[in-house]
This record gives C-alpha cells, sequence and structure tokens, in this order.
C-alpha cells in the first residue's frame, strides 16, 4: 500500500473536523473533494494492492533435464504453473546450448508441433524459448553463424506458435593468448558491432513476427540497467525488448534503479536470487534480494510481465515457487 492511501473505515480529515465540531469551511469542503475525486482515481493507478488480473508465474525448463516434456508439463500444471521459458532441455529435446549454438537438427516441424501440443494441452503456454547464443564473439564468419542460427530457432517458434526470444550478448574469452586490457565486452569497437547485431536481430524478429528480449547481468555486456537501455534507444525497434532478473544485477544497481531505466522495455521477469559479492545465482528466497519489494516493484511498472522461475529443478522448485507465492501475497498481489 502506497503511504498516502487511508485504510478502509478511517476518517478523512475534513469528516475529522466535523466529529471534533469544527466549521466544514469552504476550504475543507475543497479538501474532502478532492479525497473523493482521487479516491475515485485510484483504481486506475499501478499499484501493489490492486493488481488489475494479477501476475502470472512461470518456470524456466533449464534445469528440470531428468523429466520429458510430458512428464514436466504435468509436473507443473499440478502446481498451477501456467507458463515456461522453454530451452530443450528435457530428456526427449536435448536441443540446448548456451553461447554457443542450438543443435536444431531434430527439430522438425512436425516435432515442433508435438512439442507445443504437450505443453498446450496440460494448459501451460510456452511463452518464450531461450536462445542464448553467442553474438559478441569477433570473429565474422562464427558470429554470422550464431546468427543464422538465432533465426532457426525463430523458424522453430513459428512452428510451435512462440514469439518471444530470450538471450544475452554471450561471452568470449581468448583462451592462448590471455590479454590484459578491457574485456571483449568493453572495448570500443564491440559496442558498435553489437548495435549492427541488434539492427539484424530487429529484422530478423520483423519477419518472423517475434521479439527479442535481451537480459542483462553485471558481468557481461549488458552489464548494468543503464547500459542495456542506452543499448535499446541506439536499437531504437519495438521488436527489441528487456527481460529483466534483478539477481544478475544486484551486484551494481538497487531494484528501484532497473525499473527506473528498463520498465518501458520489460516484457518478462526471472525469479531467482544471489547473495552479494558472490557469482553464483541461487533460487529464490536463498539469497539477499528484497523478493517483496520487487514484486511490489514489478506490480507498478510491469504487471503484465510474468515471473519466471529459474535455477530450480523438480527437486526443489516448490520452495522456490512457495517464497514467491509468499512475496506475492506480503505486496498484496494476485496470481493471475
Amino acid at each position: 500500500m502506497m503511504g498516502n492511501e487511508h485504510k478502509i473505515g478511517s476518517r478523512t480529515p475534513a469528516q475529522s473536523s466535523r466529529t471534533n465540531g469544527g466549521n466544514f469551511s469552504t476550504h475543507s469542503r475543497r479538501a474532502f473533494l478532492g479525497q473523493i475525486s482521487a479516491a475515485a482515481a485510484a483504481p486506475m493507478l499501478p499499484s501493489a494492492a490492486r493488481a488489475a488480473s494479477g501476475m502470472r508465474i512461470g518456470m524456466n525448463t533449464e534445469a528440470f533435464r531428468d523429466l520429458t516434456n510430458a512428464e514436466l508439463a504435468r509436473e507443473l500444471a499440478a502446481s498451477d504453473i501456467k507458463l515456461v521459458q522453454l530451452c530443450f532441455t528435457q530428456k526427449d529435446s536435448k536441443f540446448s546450448g548456451w553461447n554457443r549454438r542450438t543443435d536444431t537438427s531434430g527439430l522438425t516441424p512436425a516435432r515442433c508441433r508435438e512439442i507445443a501440443a504437450i505443453y498446450r494441452d496440460a494448459g501451460v503456454e510456452i511463452f518464450s524459448i531461450a536462445v542464448y547464443a553467442n553474438l559478441i564473439h569477433p570473429d565474422e564468419a562464427e558470429r554470422e553463424g550464431n546468427i543464422a542460427n538465432f533465426e532457426a530457432v525463430m523458424e522453430i517458434g513459428d512452428h510451435m506458435n512462440v514469439h518471444n526470444f530470450v538471450t544475452e550478448a554471450g561471452h568470449y574469452y581468448e583462451e592462448k593468448t590471455p590479454t590484459t586490457h578491457n574485456a571483449i565486452e568493453f572495448q570500443d569497437e564491440t559496442w558498435t558491432r553489437m548495435v549492427g547485431v541488434g539492427h539484424r536481430l530487429a529484422a530478423m524478429a520483423e519477419k518472423h513476427d517475434a521479439k527479442v528480449l535481451l537480459e542483462p547481468a553485471h558481468w557481461g555486456f549488458f552489464l548494468s540497467a543503464k547500459r542495456l537501455q542506452t543499448y535499446l534507444e541506439t536499437v531504437n525497434s519495438p521488436r527489441i525488448r528487456a527481460l529483466l532478473d534483478p539477481a544478475n544485477l544486484l551486484e551494481v544497481n538497487d531494484l528501484e534503479e532497473m525499473f527506473q531505466h528498463l520498465s518501458p522495455w520489460i516484457d518478462c521477469l526471472h525469479a531467482k536470487d544471489r547473495k552479494l559479492h558472490v557469482l553464483r545465482g541461487v533460487a529464490a528466497g536463498k539469497g539477499d534480494l528484497d523478493y517483496k519489494q520487487f514484486i511490489a516493484l514489478a506490480t507498478k511498472h510491469t504487471p503484465r510481465a510474468p515471473l519466471v522461475l529459474e535455477y530450480v529443478n523438480a527437486k526443489d522448485y516448490k520452495d522456490a515457487l512457495a517464497h514467491l507465492r509468499k512475496a506475492m501475497n506480503e505486496a498484496g498481489v494476485a496470481e493471475a
């Protein structure tokens, strides 16, 4: 609740004046009418206590490697989880890669439609597909191959009726001859090259009626909320959007800063956690992220963006889910 809201049953200043025998002056009357007008307009405001239709909870499928798609869809549906970020890491669809190309050889159009139907029939939406490609690679041929592979995954999305694709910029390390100068992510020419990649992705997304959601992290090219904001403004395409994972930026931004810089672009939120000054991420509730504040800010600034749990598997996801739902309840946020 916002600090200037009245609790149900509490009296306005004008009402208190009348109760205490004071004159209901013109000034009091105007104040009272102003409060009535404000109260009437309040439901239109994005407030943590007044989410119009609630926030959706989803699951990243990356760590559910011991389940088939059908087993995972049943498991999530039983926990009332209605959407996923699909990573193609399940026992019967191992095609995914991180910071490299995704093996799409076994994903025929028929197989794509079959996997999509498995989740759909269980009442689970495939909200997005993960494409954690290496878009920052300095070798042009390698980078072009990765961009072509990205479009191949968009074609898979066409067959599955999925239109959101989640990615990072990727990482590159020269293992043979380590250097002491700035990492490639922060070299001058890399920015220009990555803006060009952004324009390429925007054109591909337009062709496939899709959106690319960029995920920032303090150890990569999109190292802060402000840097990602600057990049999004430079590429300037409605097809290039943001996925905010607060745990990835906890070291460099506070929660208010993250939403201040990125809220106009955020289409999805990751719900995991991290201890300060530690690189390894952990499940929601196991780190230093203030989840109640996170939920309140998300409801205020990005109420339509789903909250997707990650860094959990079949053995521990229920604890993280309970932590997320508890934080939503404490913030007065309904679940859609």
